[in-house]
C-alpha cells in the first residue's frame, strides 16, 4: 500500500508539473494529438462505425487460414481454421468518459473470452484513469495484437508460449502521454489480479505463464489477495521510432490462508523490451520484442521447471509493390521474414553442470497482399526447430499456411 500510495504521489506531481488539460484529448482520451501513435494506443486505433446519432461505436475483425504442417515426417494433413472474431463496442459516454469493450471468440466458439472492458476517465495529458478488464502492458505485443496489423498468420512463439499473450485482468490504474516537437512519450501504470499456481502445476509439466489464461476465476477474485503490479514507459521519436521498457510483478502461490502462513510469498517477474520502427528511405518496418522472466519455484520441484526463461522476436517488412492492383487503389505487396527464439528453463542441471536445453527456434519468411490498410492476405512458411530438456537432437516441423485477417 506504502508502494501504491508513493507510485500516485508522483505521477501526481508529474502530471501538474509537465502536463495541461488539453480540450481535443479530453474528447477521446486515446486521441493523439501529436500524430505519433504509441503502442498504449492500439485499444482506440482501431476502425469503427458509429450506429445512427448514438454514442454507441462498433468495430471488430476476423481471421482465417488453411494450413499444412509436419512434425518430424509426420502431418495431419490440410487444416482449415476459423482462429477468431473479434467485436469492439465503444461509447463516448462524455466528454471526458469513454468506454471500449473487446470480446474475442476463438476457433469458432471453442474459447469466448473478454480481452478488455474499461472506463477511461481524462482528467490531463498525463493523467487519465482506467478501470475494469484491463490489458496488462508487458511488452509491444500484448497491447497491440490485433491480425489485421501483423503480416503473420502465428502469433509469436514468445507472446503465446512464454508470454501469455492477450493477458487481461480486473484492475484500475493511471496513464498519460506527453509530446514535444519530434517527441512523445507515454506511460502505463496498473494494479490487477495476477498470476496462480497453474503457472508451475499445468499440463504442460514446466513453468508455463500462459496457463494461468485457464483461470476465469481471476476477473471476480484475487488468488491470493496479492495484486499484480504492471507499468510501462514508451518513447517515440518521429524518425527513429518507439522503444518501451515494461515490468510485471507479483506473488502467484497461495502464501497465506485464513491468517495461517503456509509459505513465504513467491513472485513472478516480467521485464520486456520492445522496438519499433520504420526506416524513412525503404519504408522497411521493424518490429522486436524481448522478454525476461523469473519465477521463484520451491526447491521441492526439480529442474525441469524453468526459474529463468527468455525469449522474443524481430520482424522484418520491406513494402515491394505499391499502386492500383486489380481496381484497388494503393494496394501493397509486402515481403517479411520472422526469427524467433525461446528458451522455457535458461540455466544448467546443478548435478551435472551441463546446460538445460529446453529451447526454440523459429523462422518464417512470408508474403502478404493489402488491398486495403485495413485487410491482409498472408502466405506464410514456417520452420521449427525444438530442443527438449535433455539437449536431444531437435524436433523439426515445417508448413505452408494461407489466410487473410481483416477489420470490419
Amino acid at each position: 500500500m506504502k508502494k501504491t500510495i508513493i507510485l500516485l504521489q508522483l505521477v501526481l506531481a508529474f502530471t501538474f508539473a509537465f502536463g495541461q488539460i488539453d480540450p481535443v484529448l479530453l474528447r477521446n482520451p486515446s486521441k493523439d494529438i501529436s500524430g505519433l501513435p504509441l503502442n498504449m494506443d492500439a485499444v482506440y486505433n482501431r476502425p469503427f462505425s458509429r450506429v445512427g446519432k448514438t454514442p454507441v461505436a462498433l468495430g471488430g475483425y476476423v481471421e482465417a487460414n488453411y494450413q499444412y504442417v509436419n512434425k518430424d515426417g509426420v502431418s495431419e494433413g490440410h487444416q482449415f481454421q476459423m482462429r477468431r472474431l473479434t467485436l469492439f463496442v465503444s461509447s463516448s459516454i462524455s466528454k471526458r468518459i469513454k468506454f471500449l469493450s473487446e470480446i474475442e471468440f476463438e476457433d469458432g466458439t471453442k474459447e469466448i473470452s473478454i480481452e478488455f472492458a474499461s472506463m477511461d476517465v481524462a482528467f490531463a495529458p498525463l493523467l487519465n484513469m482506467r478501470g475494469g478488464i484491463v490489458m496488462n502492458p508487458i511488452g509491444a505485443f500484448n497491447q497491440n495484437h490485433d491480425g489485421p496489423k501483423w503480416e503473420f498468420i502465428d502469433r509469436p512463439f514468445s507472446a503465446t508460449q512464454m508470454l501469455p499473450a492477450t493477458w487481461s485482468n480486473v484492475g484500475f490504474g493511471v496513464f498519460g502521454k506527453k509530446y514535444n516537437k519530434d517527441w512523445v512519450y507515454g506511460y502505463e501504470a496498473y494494479l490487477t489480479n495476477g498470476f496462480d499456481e497453474t503457472i508451475i502445476s499445468n499440463q504442460e509439466n514446466k513453468t508455463f505463464l500462459p496457463a494461468a489464461k485457464t483461470n476465469p476465476a481471476r476477473f471476480e477474485e484475487s488468488f491470493n489477495g496479492s495484486p499484480l503490479f504492471t507499468g510501462k514507459i514508451a518513447l517515440r521519436n518521429s524518425k527513429v521510432g518507439e522503444i518501451g521498457v515494461s515490468y510485471m510483478g507479483g506473488a502467484y502461490n497461495k502464501y497465506q490462508e485464513g491468517g495461517l502462513v503456509l509459505d513465504k510469498k513467491r513472485r513472478v517477474t516480467v521485464f520486456a523490451l520492445d522496438f519499433t520502427t520504420t526506416l524513412p528511405k525503404t519504408r522497411t518496418a521493424i518490429n522486436a520484442e524481448w522478454a525476461w522472466i523469473t519465477v521463484d519455484i520451491a526447491d521441492t520441484y526439480t529442474e525441469q521447471f524453468g526459474r529463468k526463461q527468455w525469449g522474443g522476436f524481430i520482424d522484418i517488412v520491406q513494402p515491394i509493390i505499391k499502386k492500383n492492383i486489380f481496381s484497388f487503389d494503393k494496394a501493397v505487396l509486402n515481403a517479411a521474414v520472422r526469427f524467433e527464439y525461446v528458451d522455457w528453463n535458461k540455466g544448467n542441471f546443478i548435478a551435472t553442470g551441463g546446460n538445460i536445453s529446453e529451447h526454440m527456434y523459429s523462422f518464417i519468411p512470408a508474403i502478404s497482399w493489402r488491398p486495403t490498410a485495413q485487410t491482409v492476405l498472408r502466405f506464410n512458411y514456417r520452420y521449427n526447430w525444438q530442443t527438449d530438456i535433455l539437449g536431444n537432437p531437435p524436433s523439426k516441423s515445417a508448413g505452408f499456411q494461407f489466410g487473410f485477417s481483416t477489420y470490419f
